[in-house]
């Protein structure tokens, strides 16, 4: 007698097709048949009956397994009886082993066979189509591995895991064909074939139920945003199950903002459209009545503070709409108040008195008594390279004293403004040994300080720029700071090395020193917009810094520069004798380089000392989100040297977060420099400004957006001249002025007082966006620069003979007029050009600019661009429209 299973033998293999390495031909794998079906049921009168006894029990077909071993999976021995019931049951349990492809049990009159079919060794898995998933992403979800025992359930559970893992990344049209290649030696290959498909987005999202506030009100509050051609860069269009979660908070939490206490989502339903490609989210509301507070008081069991004082503060009044936030802020700022006076474990809990009739919410906010609290001690954890002192200095509160929650946020912000550490750092509050002891736990992550850059880039402002430089912001683990700068541009080199010890003998005194040489080639533009090198300033000098605080906010700090400049014009340029040969001698001519330039050349040196005093209570001293920051500074020269001067500059800036992750920032500068020297004359004897040119303030790119480099301010603009000629073509004796800006030099001159504002907003990105270090913002800048003495611009100059009026060689004198009568007579030609100059935006009008830009820091070097437009500008300010750094910092 044979008994079987109903279905055919199982060859456990996946539908598949592929060329096995080594062999002629293809080897053609079998779809997998369903699972086995137990047999039919014999009639109920003959089930329990036995047939017979089992006289022998055979196992053929094995491969890997001991035929011991098979029928130990089954209840079927030698001797026992046996029934048409015993032997099915037999097939099953063989094929919950799930070890067998297939299983036969033949009788022949008690004589058992029981032939099988091992199930195949994995010899590998093959993920094919993953393109937006990468395999070490799926390989951890594969729970089937090389060497094990092939079953169909674990193909199956495996599958389930990946479509899991795209439906995570909102792929929800994915699907996963597993297939199986047969090898010989009874071994398979594992096929997991992929279609991704497209991101399935948010088609539309429907709210039904909602009366007071439209649909796309509401929409504005969630996360998740339907799919629109504008939002091509969004996140927030793909469907995620589990922002539909947070998306229905959101909703319930912006009803409470507006006082509907009984709002509620009564379902959320994601349908998928019949394309699988996208889906539509529909919301049923229930809005419910809009409350109003009633008597809102605070109930304080603590001594220290008053129930009363602290009613008085509350944000909300009877009256006024109910507002849950508002409610959770409170509670949050009494727990705050109660760690101000050292109760850390206080308990703030509102007990609401919900009046349905009179649609009121009355609140009672009840604090209950704890012990004062004291610091047990302070853990610092997760530090391997920064000592702890480094650490601990930074710490408003030691053990044993009074825990103050306020201190413990002002520790963590001056931690974080270090620099060393991760941004994610957090001071833990935790129990200590007694009821009144607080443990502070402080975990760090520490991030690499040291930085090594070696960069070449362009910048609209130096042109080409080659940069290295080394900077260990702590070093030695000690929080100092080493750093040695080489940069090199097209009108600029400089070489600096520079040492700050911020706690100098473990006093709460820093010191520090920079010594450095500076080489600047100014330039001015001139025709077609290219330039030239005016000036060449050499600085060669070194400083002295220290710095001790004053108060937790306030601090001062003390300066002195000793600086050896030397400032020189070319004389095959400027001068009008460069070979010192003729009368008049080898020296600048005011009509080839201009009066403001000539006074400028000379060595000279600058003894100063100064002084700052600082105000800050940013949260962040390197990247700040909140707080103000204002600093007082002056510099005195004249302590020796030769140029004597007061510089004076205040500046004050201030961020304020508005949420969802905007940053608002306002910053205002300004400076006035004041000579202490006398009155000054230039080689012609005319007075000049005591101020030197080199010493004064400039303003433009890059500090004020929308204006090139020195953009703003006093300048003497040169524009040159054509002599007119008659329609026979003979000099008239008068000259055509050229307006044109591609064909006019343009030397900036600075001013002895500034002022610059900005207003800034900085917009968020998604993680994605923040982890490429992006940050965009829209800005608006105004400022201006003046103050300066006339220079005394020259209308009509140049050199000649008087009695001919033609120009001559060796014997010239200068002589001056206007474009319609100059004195040399129609005929003579300048030395240099015929030109005409004039004196520009030396005003405290101010100049206005709006835009915005973006922060990037790109694997080639931290990157900024600015598109700027200006609104308001004076006569002779050059504006400029998009400027960008590369390879430097900004």
């Amino acid at each position: 007698m044979k008994s079987s299973n109903r279905q055919r033998p199982i060859v456990a293999a996946l539908l598949a097709t592929t060329m096995i390495a080594g062999l002629s031909a293809p080897v053609m794998a079998q779809q997998a048949p369903p699972a086995p079906a137990a047999p039919l049921a014999a009639p109920a009168a003959s089930v329990a009956a036995p047939i017979g006894t089992i006289r022998a029990i055979t196992v053929v077909g094995t491969q890997r397994l001991e035929p011991d071993t098979v029928l130990s999976y089954t209840k079927l021995r030698i001797g026992q009886p046996y029934s048409q019931e015993s032997l099915d049951q037999g097939l099953r349990d063989l094929y919950e082993t799930e070890l067998f492809a297939d299983v036969q049990i033949r009788n022949d009159n008690g004589a058992l066979t029981v032939e099988v079919k091992e199930n195949p060794v994995i010899n590998r898995i093959v993920l094919e189509g993953n393109k937006r998933l990468k395999e070490d992403k799926i390989r951890p979800e594969i729970k089937l591995a090389p060497r094990q025992i092939y079953t169909r359930s674990k193909v199956r559970a495996d599958v389930a895991r990946i479509v899991e893992l795209y439906r995570r990344q909102g792929r929800f049209a994915a699907t996963i064909e597993p297939k199986m290649v047969q090898l010989d030696q009874n071994r398979v290959d594992i096929v997991f074939e992929i279609s991704e498909g497209p991101k399935s987005k948010v088609r539309q999202i429907n709210i039904i139920g909602n009366e007071k506030f439209k649909d796309g009100e509401l929409r504005s509050q969630m996360v998740t945003k339907q799919s629109r051609w504008f939002r091509l860069f969004s996140s927030g269009t793909s469907y995620d199950p589990d922002r539909l979660a947070y998306d229905q908070q959101k909703l319930r939490q912006y009803y409470l903002t507006e006082g509907y206490a009984d709002f509620r989502v009564i379902s959320a339903v994601a349908e998928l459209t019949p394309d699988k490609q996208d889906f539509i989210i529909t919301y049923v509301v229930e809005e419910g009545d809009r409350y109003k507070f009633g008597d809102v008081k605070v109930e304080s069991d603590i001594r220290d503070l008053s129930g009363e004082s602290l009613t008085k503060r509350l944000p909300m009044k009877k009256g006024d709409w109910y507002n849950a936030k508002q409610v959770e802020d409170t509670v949050d700022t009494l727990s705050e108040t109660a760690g101000l006076f050292g109760y850390a474990f206080a308990d703030v809990s509102p007990d609401f008195n919900r009046e349905k009739e009179s649609l009121t919410m009355g609140i009672n906010f009840r604090i209950a008594n704890a012990p004062r609290v004291y610091v047990e001690r302070v853990d610092i954890n997760g530090n391997t390279l920064t000592q702890d002192k480094v650490i601990r200095r930074e710490f408003r509160l030691a053990e044993g004293d009074a825990f103050n929650s306020f201190l413990v946020k002002r520790s963590k912000d001056r931690i974080n403004s270090l620099g060393f550490f991760q941004e994610k750092l957090d001071v833990e509050q935790k129990p200590g040994s007694a009821p009144d002891r607080i443990i502070l736990e402080t975990n760090v992550q520490e991030k690499s300080t040291g930085e090594l850059s070696l960069s070449a880039g362009f910048s609209s402002l130096e042109r080409f720029i080659v940069s290295a430089s080394i900077t260990q912001r702590n070093f030695r683990g000690k929080g100092q700071e080493l750093r040695t700068s080489v940069n090199y541009s097209a009108y600029s080199k400089s070489v600096e090395v520079g040492f700050t010890e911020p706690y100098f003998m473990d006093k709460n005194i820093a010191l520090g020193g920079d010594i450095y040489r500076r080489d600047l080639n100014s330039f001015r533009y001139l025709t077609n917009n290219d330039r030239d090198t005016t000036y060449e300033q050499t600085t060669t000098g070194f400083q002295i810094r220290a710095g001790v605080p004053i108060t937790e906010y306030m601090s001062l700090a003390l300066r002195y520069s000793l600086n050896f400049d030397d400032v020189t014009l070319d004389k095959d340029t400027y001068y009008s004798d460069p070979d010192g040969t003729g009368p008049l001698g080898s020296q600048c001519d005011p009509l080839l380089a201009g009066r403001y330039l000539c006074d400028a050349i000379g060595k000279r040196t600058t003894s100063s000392l100064g002084y700052s005093l600082i105000y800050d209570t940013r949260d962040n001293r390197i990247r700040a989100t909140r707080g103000q920051n204002v600093t007082l500074s002056q510099d005195f020269a004249g302590l020796g040297g030769s140029v004597k001067y007061v510089r004076t500059r205040l500046s004050a800036s201030k961020y304020i977060p508005l949420g969802s992750g905007f940053i608002f920032s306002l910053t205002g500068e300004g400076g006035y420099i004041h000579s202490l020297e006398g009155t000054r004359r230039d080689s012609t004897g005319q007075e000049v400004d005591r101020i030197r040119l080199t010493d004064r303030f400039f303003l433009g790119e890059p500090q004020f957006r929308g204006f090139d480099i020195r953009g703003v301010g006093p300048r003497v603009k040169r524009y040159y001249l054509t002599a007119e000629t008659n329609e026979a073509g003979v000099a008239t004796g008068k000259y055509i002025r050229n307006n044109d800006n591609n064909n006019v030099s343009d030397d900036a001159l600075g001013g002895k007082i500034y002022y610059l504002a900005r207003a800034e907003v900085e917009i968020p990105l998604g993680s994605g966006a923040r982890e490429m270090g992006l940050r965009p913002s829209i800005f608006m800048d105004a400022g201006a620069v003046a103050g300066l003495k006339n220079p005394g611009t020259i209308d009509f100059q140049g050199y000649c003979d008087p009695g001919t009026g033609a120009p001559t060689g060796s014997t010239r004198v200068r002589a001056t007029g206007s474009a319609d009568a100059p004195v040399c007579g129609a005929n003579f030609t300048f030395a240099g050009g015929n030109f005409q100059e004039e004196y520009l935006g030396d005003t405290l009008k101010p100049r206005l600019s709006v835009g915005f830009g973006v922060n990037w820091n790109s694997p080639f070097g931290p990157f900024r661009i600015d598109i700027a437009k200006a609104l308001l500008k004076e006569p002779g300010d050059d504006n400029k429209l998009i400027t960008f750094n590369v390879g430097t910092q900004f």
